[in-house]
């Protein structure tokens, strides 16, 4: 064939032959020689311009089509224990493809961030595009570095935005993606370092206006690898949903059941309500009922909606924005306690005696209707005697009832002892423009106490059930604190003149006596900080290691299904156990709890973290606009490059940097947390109340940096200046033998 041939022809053979897309191959094809490859050429360039093919080096290929030979990155396992990857170069005008791996016994163990290049055959399968065979490994995922681009003459820079990051990346020329000067961007480290120092990146990502309201928890999504949208199957699988209806359940919608949540909850999923047990033997007990919205109905096993929740394994909560664990149609309509509307549930019923011992519980998937949707607010006002219209009917059936059984469970709570901290909760309220408006300390009733009670008695509930049925469950589990962490806390509390009991196993009564010795002191704030740090992380597990915390010795997660994939199986355990359906935990459920177990402790930490920096991010911004003010707060934090202050207005953490704290050396202890002046003798130790001054306050970071003016009401002395490299140790000696001195004369009073 010697003619030009079509346009279609040409794309018909590039689909063909993928393996075979240069121009020469083109030209062969057709049997095209000399002059006439001037007209080939030119209809190649005629389809790139009309964006069905993309030259790549001297070969042409459909844009919206993976090369068969392609560098991928490998994506974590998912809930069944398969590899995917991803394309890192995509030009389609659709979502990038999926690609399934699929490895050989002789193939080397690949994992999450690895890059491989790899072999694609193109398949039509309900969640992957590709299939991909490795060909070889070519590294590790580069690390990733979310900052603001600054363009320059030639390429730019990116300036990261942690605050422990404080160098540079250089963006060549062609590696910025197209963004523009001040864009919020996600790079990769690209190459070696040049010769200026600094590391070379290419960006990778364009995230937009970093000053925009919505930023902020950006930020934090991006940069903790949070999944943000939910693929297009979750939310066909999630508008399909109907709401179930009274077959294979109890109906309990002539319960007066109620929610109580915050005034802006925007989901609601415990209803709770009591009675007076009216049986004789159990004088001055109670009937209790927590009932939980069924989310097992609409999240079965192995679907897309039970992968995509499996992933997420838990919501999000930012100021400004939920990251859910569902999508909108479940959380915040079917699987919804609404007020009036018939919902699917999994509710307990519960005996407890005057003291608030659980005598016994039984289990039931149930038909429920909330009589009303109340908030905290306004319910401890009703029992305080300002009873709103809402809540007037509901007094005397649901609202004195309620808080009867909860004195009754607060008695149980106090012989119990569980650990019994008080740290303020502060709130970050935001205006319509999306910035800080204020920080306040969220108000907390008995109203929030009551329900945070009902949820513990239904979580121990769930677990005894599911432990007597002998079913498999993820148990929540928190252990009780390392001989460490006890030995720096009784340091912490022998400096501060109080007293925590050594040579014996610990509880939480007696670290809730070392609470109540410096209640109302000095040192309140310090002893529940040094106390909440001296705790380990709780996590989920197969195996029940019990809940220190709690004092508790079994103790599940039931009540929040919406928003925790742990409560989902706990639910799925407990519909396997009475067999109310086969949307029950199933085998694979089981066989891979331990996977899930970790997954989940890993996403919910992660979470915690993004909050975390998220709100560092917000108090920043708001006192940005403070720079220069004075603030009180106190000590919190010591290290060897300066103090960390929280500010008693905010809650914010700032560094007191200790090149900033005058003229002479400090000298860092490690073991006692403190930093002590060379010259002066001067000590700065975990809790002593403070004034500073901001000094700089950078939201894209969160960094808060401060400048120390008093300590304990003393002014901040300043040592004489001395010569370059020479410490001056005589009164840091002096001030050691001080202290030590007075340590001994504590200790032995008291013996």
């Amino acid at each position: 064939m010697s003619s030009i041939p079509t346009k279609d022809e040409i794309l018909q053979w590039i689909s063909d032959h993928p393996t075979q897309t240069a121009k020469r191959d083109i030209a062969k094809a057709f049997g095209i020689k000399g002059a006439a490859r001037i007209d080939l050429k030119r209809v190649l360039k005629e389809l790139e311009d009309e964006g069905h093919l993309r030259k790549q080096r001297k070969t042409y290929r459909d844009p919206d089509k993976l090369p068969p030979v392609s560098v991928l990155a490998v994506l974590a396992p998912d809930m069944d224990g398969d590899l995917f990857a991803k394309p890192l170069e995509w030009a389609g005008e659709g979502p990038e493809p999926r690609v399934l791996l699929s490895l050989r016994e002789s193939d080397p163990a690949v994992g999450e961030g690895e890059r491989i290049l790899a072999k694609l055959q193109e398949v039509k399968a309900d969640d992957h595009q590709y299939v991909a065979r490795l060909i070889r490994k070519i590294g590790s995922n580069p690390r990733k570095i979310l900052g603001i681009y600054r363009k320059g003459a030639e390429g730019g820079r990116v300036v990261p935005i942690d605050k422990g990051n404080e160098k540079d990346y250089l963006v060549r020329p062609g590696n910025d993606y197209g963004a523009q000067d001040g864009e919020l961007v996600e790079a990769e480290q690209a190459g070696p370092k040049n010769r200026m120092g600094l590391p070379n990146a290419r960006i990778v990502t364009r995230l937009g206006d970093p000053s925009a309201p919505k930023a902020v928890s950006l930020i934090a999504i991006h940069q903790h690898g949070i999944p943000d949208d939910f693929p297009d199957e979750v939310i066909t699988e999630a508008d399909k949903a109907k709401p179930a209806g009274l077959k294979g359940r109890e109906d309990l919608r002539e319960l007066p059941l109620v929610t109580i949540d915050p005034a802006d909850a925007r989901d609601h999923d415990d209803a709770v309500w009591a009675e007076f047990d009216p049986d004789p033997k159990n004088e001055g007990g109670f009937v209790l009922w927590v009932a939980i919205a069924d989310v097992a109905y609409y999240v079965t096993p192995g679907s897309a909606l039970d992968r995509e929740a499996w992933k997420r394994g838990n919501s999000t909560y930012f100021p400004d924005r939920v990251v859910p664990m569902l999508p909108d149609r479940l959380s915040g309509d079917l699987c919804s306690l609404h007020e009036g509307v018939p919902r699917a549930c999994l509710a307990v019923r519960m005996v407890i005696d005057a003291d608030g011992k659980k005598l016994s519980h039984r289990f039931m998937r149930g038909l429920m209707r909330s009589v009303a949707s109340l908030n905290y607010a306004e319910v401890q006002a009703a029992r305080d005697g300002q009873v709103s219209d809402k809540c007037g009917p509901l007094m005397e059936s649901v609202i004195e009832p309620l808080y009867g059984a909860y004195e009754a469970l607060t008695r149980a709570r106090k012989a119990r002892q569980p650990l019994d901290l008080d740290l303020p909760e502060r709130k970050i309220v935001l205006g319509d423009d999306g910035r800080v408006k204020s920080v306040a300390l969220a108000e907390r009733y008995d109203a929030h106490k009551l329900i945070e009670e009902f949820m513990v008695l239904a979580n121990v509930a769930a677990a005894e059930e599911l432990f007597h049925r002998n079913r498999p469950l993820l148990y929540r589990v928190h252990e009780e604190p390392s001989d460490e962490k006890l030995d720096a806390l009784r340091e912490v509390a022998q400096a501060s003149g109080f007293t925590l009991a050594k040579g014996q196993v610990i509880h939480t009564s007696h670290l809730n006596k070392l609470l109540a010795q410096a209640e109302g002191t000095d040192h309140d704030e310090l002893i529940n900080i040094s106390t909440l740090r001296s705790m380990t992380q709780a996590y989920y597990h197969p195996e029940n290691y019990g809940h220190f915390g709690l004092a508790l010795r079994s103790y599940a997660h039931f009540t929040s299904p919406i928003r925790r994939y742990a409560d989902l199986i706990v639910h799925r355990g407990l519909i396997s156990a009475h067999g109310w359906g086969k949307d029950g935990l199933s085998e694979e459920d089981v066989e891979r709890l331990e996977t899930t177990a970790k997954h989940i402790s890993e996403t919910e930490r992660r979470s915690m973290t993004a909050e975390r920096d998220t709100n560092d991010r917000y108090l920043a911004a708001y006192l940005s606009e403070r720079v220069g003010n004075e603030m009180t707060g106190h000590i919190s934090g010591i290290q060897k490059f300066g103090a960390f202050v929280k500010l008693d207005e905010t809650g914010a953490d700032g560094l007191v940097p200790v090149r900033s704290m005058g003229a002479e050396f400090f000298h860092y202890d490690p073991k006692e947390q403190t930093l002590m002046g060379a010259d002066t003798g001067m000590v700065i130790s975990i809790g002593q109340k403070v004034v500073v001054r901001i000094a700089e306050a950078v939201p894209v970071t969160g960094g808060l940096e401060l400048e120390l003016l008093s300590i304990d009401g003393a002014s901040l002395p300043r040592g004489p200046r001395r010569a370059k490299g020479r410490v001056v140790s005589r009164k840091y000696n002096k001030g050691k033998a001080k202290k030590d001195k007075l340590r001994k004369k504590v200790e032995r009073r008291r013996r």
